[in-house]
């Protein structure tokens, strides 16, 4: 099963038998500011208009724990997840499609999420919301209560342990910016650099300028070069397990798989103790 679905796919989809379960997960990564802007509020962009009968999925309070030792996204606690995607009326046994404001990598974390935890029909919206040309509403859908019951994977899912590891025996790609992998810049996280022996992924790659995934034979080759092919474990980690889900999400395009380091980069710098990569060498 394709893990994206262009806007006309989805535009018939709608009209089908069986329509898709939508979620809109817009939102973005805020970093404080002298200037005191006011934080993005997916809520209310979700108010201004959405796709008829998408229901709001907020990442920060539903698709993740507070932050903590273990990152700055964490996993949630999978109860909580499992009432949230029943409240938007997520089933196990309806398609879901979520997307969000074009960037990727908040639908990537739900579609993540919910491929882990046992959904078997998912796909993001490739480009997000500005692909979609069809008409938007204001009206807040109440969907009907869905039956979904996360039972998490047993595999998928790497711990710091696990993507050390990983980094020595298959291929642990960091999906950051070039100059936070080489340790030039720390924007959010206490020190620079990067896990020995990642390999530096940055995900805009992954798309063209207009947001959506570049195609599969395109990215396959990619991440061929990046030494990414299927047989070779993957692995993949950024600053806080959502802009790697978006790498997962180009790898799964792909036709490779790989598993995620939710805690990444803001787990593993918290810890002085773990060794830590600066430069453009992985080592």
């Amino acid at each position: 099963m394709n893990a994206i679905i262009s806007a006309s796919e989805l535009a018939t989809a709608l009209t089908g038998d069986d329509p898709p379960v939508l979620l809109d997960v817009r939102w973005q990564l805020t970093l404080a500011t002298a200037s005191g802007e006011p934080p993005f509020d997916g809520r209310a962009a979700h108010a201004a208009g959405h796709i008829p009968g998408a229901v709001y999925v907020d990442l920060d309070r539903e698709l993740a724990s507070e932050p903590g030792p273990r990152g700055r996204h964490p996993l949630p606690d999978l109860a909580g997840f499992g009432r949230a995607m029943r409240r938007a009326g997520v089933s196990s046994t309806r398609p879901v499609v979520v997307y969000d404001g074009g960037q990727g990598w908040a639908a990537a974390r739900a579609w993540w999420l919910l491929r882990w935890t046992g959904h078997p029909d998912v796909r993001v919206l490739d480009g997000g919301l500005p692909a979609w040309e069809g008409p938007l509403e204001t009206a807040v859908p109440v969907p009907a209560e869905g039956d979904f019951e996360p039972v998490p994977s047993a595999t998928g899912l790497l711990d710091a342990d696990g993507a050390a590891a990983l980094a020595r025996s298959g291929v642990l790609l960091d999906a950051r910016a070039g100059e936070r992998y080489r340790g030039e810049v720390a924007p959010i996280d206490p020190v620079g650099g990067h896990l020995p022996g990642a390999v530096s992924a940055p995900p805009n790659e992954n798309v063209g300028p207009d947001g959506q995934f570049l195609p599969a034979g395109e990215l396959a080759a990619r991440f061929k070069e990046l030494g990414a092919v299927e047989g070779t474990e993957v692995g993949v980690y950024c600053g806080s397990g959502v802009s790697a889900a978006h790498e997962a999400l180009a790898l799964a395009v792909a036709g490779v798989p790989a598993a995620l380091y939710v805690g990444s980069w803001s787990e593993w710098s918290a810890d002085p103790a773990r060794p830590v990569a600066v430069g453009p060498d992985p080592q």
